[in-house]
């Protein structure tokens, strides 16, 4: 991406917005737009090229206090949308709770609880996935429980009897997820004691369609690797079957910039592992892409070459079918459309 320094370029955010706490990409009509969570509450719809903007609803998720004994990470708003733009979710990472809005009626839909045990270890686990032509929304209601429910009614769509979760019981404390392009899979940065980071993958279309302990237990259910340790690190799906996992090593005192690469089908492969990319991961669903404090790099994730950088840009989200990569840095955003 050498080359591209040229056109990364300041945004001015309209001045209606207000601060802004976190962004989230949607497609628009028109191309690529951004929603925008202000620090106020207001939800947003934002197209950073042309300007326009409108806001559409506003959250009433409570402020939550740091709990005690936090090791580091803080308590903070979330922004999450679904592809269309339709819905949003305002979740407080590491906190407990969140909630669901129809953002053409800028209505709540549902109120999230994901319960507060161990809760700072992990963001609010939460992720917008579209079903069989239908949006639907996987969100934490405990520790060690997912469920799936209809962001525009609130509707649960994974009720299972309470007596089949001693049987099912899973001993893991469920993280960030990343559902992947097809929608078929979910990724889980999620860990269990000692403590040990281990990214999960399953079907979600078996999830919903077959068997409603997939999450739990599910033949699906792959565990792509361990860590002692380390969890709330770089991942992110390269295409449908391949996972960029960030760290090489076993343990956090340990651990090395870098990636490694796993086949997904019935099992997960590792088929690549090699250094360089640090901080966040994204991907175009062919390059991986790494964004660390001092550039944006791309990667081939088929043989671990360097294809480019752009130093001095360090961008926190990325819109994959808009083409932009945006960093928001105390407010204030910065743009590359690629």
């Amino acid at each position: 991406m050498n080359g591209y320094e040229e056109s990364v370029r300041e945004v001015a955010v309209p001045r209606e917005l207000g601060a802004v706490a976190d962004l989230a990409p949607v497609d628009g009509s028109g191309g690529p737009q951004w929603l925008v969570l202000g620090q106020d509450g207001r939800i947003s719809r934002w197209d950073p090229v042309t300007g326009q903007h409108a806001v559409l609803a506003a959250t009433t998720v409570p402020v939550e206090t740091e709990p005690e004994g936090h090791r580091g990470e803080r308590i903070r708003r979330r922004l999450h949308a679904s592809g269309d733009g339709d819905f949003a979710a305002v979740v407080n990472d590491y906190g407990r709770f969140g909630e669901l809005l129809d953002l053409r009626t800028g209505e709540v839909t549902r109120a999230l609880d994901g319960q507060s045990y161990n809760s700072w270890t992990v963001p609010f686990s939460l992720a917008f996935v579209e079903h069989q032509g239908r949006c639907v929304v996987v969100h934490r209601t405990d520790w060690n429980r997912l469920d799936v429910s209809d962001p525009g009614t609130g509707e649960l769509l994974t009720g299972r009897p309470e007596a089949g979760f001693a049987e099912h019981h899973l001993d893991f404390f469920h993280g960030a997820l990343y559902p992947s392009p097809d929608g078929r899979r979910i990724l889980d940065d999620g860990w269990l004691w000692h403590p040990i980071g281990i990214p999960a993958v399953w079907r979600l279309d078996r999830w919903l369609g077959e068997n409603p302990w997939e999450s739990e237990d599910g033949p699906s259910r792959l565990d792509l690797c361990d860590r002692a340790y380390y969890w709330n690190h770089a991942m992110t799906w390269i295409g449908p079957d391949r996972v960029a996992v960030g760290g090489l090593g076993d343990d956090d005192d340990d651990m090395r910039a870098g990636a490694r690469i796993f086949e997904l089908s019935a099992t997960a492969n590792e088929v690549l592992a090699f250094e360089g990319p640090g901080g966040r991961f994204f991907s175009d669903g062919t390059r991986l892409f790494s964004s660390d404090d001092s550039a944006l790099s791309a990667w081939d994730p088929t043989d671990g070459r360097l294809l480019g950088t752009v130093p001095g840009f360090s961008p926190t989200h990325h819109h994959a079918s808009g083409r932009q990569f945006l960093e928001l840095e105390g407010g204030a955003v910065r743009l590359l459309a690629y």
